[in-house]
């Protein structure tokens, strides 16, 4: 690494490239971005960002509209450049801080950050982001459409929109993708509970974003919605702590994906099961095209698809698309007796579980049998593989701790 002060022109070239994408994001100034981003730029951002900002963003109108644009419509802050390296590769190596704070009543933000910055004929190419993640988590505002605890090894989280039948709009999206985040972030989570204020799961999508944004700002809008949302099932899906969902009224639209994902569903005795698309002439979200097929079969699916067919409890228990029914006003209290148990399980081997039954379905017999002898040799480094084994000698029930 060759060090780089403010000014000097041994690194004139990528280094003042850096300093016009700085002075331009912090004014807003798309013209030169469009000059100096190559049409073939990549960037990520941290992984841990909160609202589902992190990960990669391929092509420059992506990383404006979902990767800097997540930055600025959830906080108000700038990147100062402080220190520019040029490493031996050729690559830039900027690092700062970032200083602002969160919109709608968030709190301060000051974070570190390193960038690492390539530059190829004049335009950036590739930028890759390292900050530290939990401040800007701290800066983020409180959640607005849902609840999020974790206690005891159990996180739960609670829609809260219930006046609106917990509806999915762009903030309980957000909302869910900063919890997700949360979680995939703290390894002392050992189960999730997912649950819903009020009488309903969710109704699906609201109604309301398509009736009230103009037909040209529909695409867009849609997309500001379902990318924080696809990314929060993909991150609670990827845990290794189980997630165990409580269902009452209706789950619905790209809401019955929140269903899909879960490795136990308690229904109430009323509630209901449509994808509901036809109805509105719609396609799918919420992977339901992934998680259906493979928890009721092919032709079942594309029933729910193509007839708007509505299941009650007792037919979607028939079906496998449900674990268990319950009385309606027993629903949370046993999703949280079930998580609370979980919680208490071999976190690490159920997280191997859990990707194991995933990937079952594209993987080979081979290639699966490969992958169930690796898991279990691995999982008898972990500390709770030897306690139950010795607990299981000893005839005592074992006691884990998720490691």
């Amino acid at each position: 690494m060759r060090a780089v002060d403010n000014g000097v022109t041994t690194t004139a070239g990528p280094a003042e490239v850096a300093r016009r994408l700085y002075s331009a994001l912090a004014g807003g100034d798309r013209d030169t971005l469009d000059e100096i981003l190559h049409p073939d730029f990549v960037g990520h951002l941290a992984d841990g960002m909160p609202f589902g900002i992190g990960g990669e963003h391929r092509g420059a109108e992506a990383m404006r509209r979902s990767g800097w644009g997540g930055i600025a419509k959830h906080f108000a802050a700038s990147a100062e450049a402080e220190q520019f390296a040029l490493l031996e590769d050729g690559r830039l190596l900027v690092t700062g801080r970032y200083r602002g704070h969160g919109r709608r009543g968030g709190g301060a933000v000051d974070a570190t950050f390193a960038h690492v910055v390539t530059v190829q004929d004049g335009r950036i190419t590739a930028l890759d982001q390292y900050t530290d993640t939990a401040r800007w988590a701290r800066g983020a505002p409180p959640y607005s459409a849902i609840e999020f605890e974790v206690a005891g090894g159990l996180a739960t989280i609670t829609l809260n929109r219930p006046k609106e039948g917990n509806a999915i709009d762009q903030v309980i999206c957000e909302d869910l993708a900063r919890a997700a985040t949360r979680l995939a972030e703290d390894p002392g989570v050992r189960a999730v509970l997912l649950k819903a204020n009020g009488p309903m799961f969710t109704a699906g999508g609201d109604i309301r974003v398509f009736t009230a944004t103009p037909p040209e700002r529909l695409p867009a809008q849609l997309r500001l919605m379902i990318d924080p949302y696809h990314f929060a099932i993909e991150r609670l899906t990827a845990l290794d702590a189980p997630l165990v969902a409580a269902v009452k009224g209706a789950a619905a639209g790209g809401g019955l994906g929140l269903v899909g994902m879960a490795d136990i569903v308690v229904a109430a005795e009323d509630a209901v099961f449509t994808t509901g698309y036809g109805a509105i002439g719609m396609t799918s979200d919420g992977g339901n095209s992934w998680f259906l097929p493979r928890l009721i079969g092919m032709r079942r699916t594309q029933e729910l698809y193509y007839t708007n067919r509505r299941l009650t409890a007792a037919e979607a228990l028939d079906w496998g698309l449900v674990t268990s029914v319950v009385p309606a006003d027993e629903v949370d209290a046993e999703g949280e007796r079930i998580a609370a148990g979980i919680a208490q399980g071999p976190t690490r081997s159920f997280g191997a579980i859990r990707r194991l039954l995933r990937q079952s379905f594209d993987t080979g017999l081979r290639d699966q049998l490969a992958d169930e002898e690796q898991t279990i040799v691995d999982a008898c480094g972990t500390a709770d593989t030897l306690e139950g084994v010795t607990a299981f000698a000893e005839r005592r029930r074992p006691t884990y701790t998720g490691t």
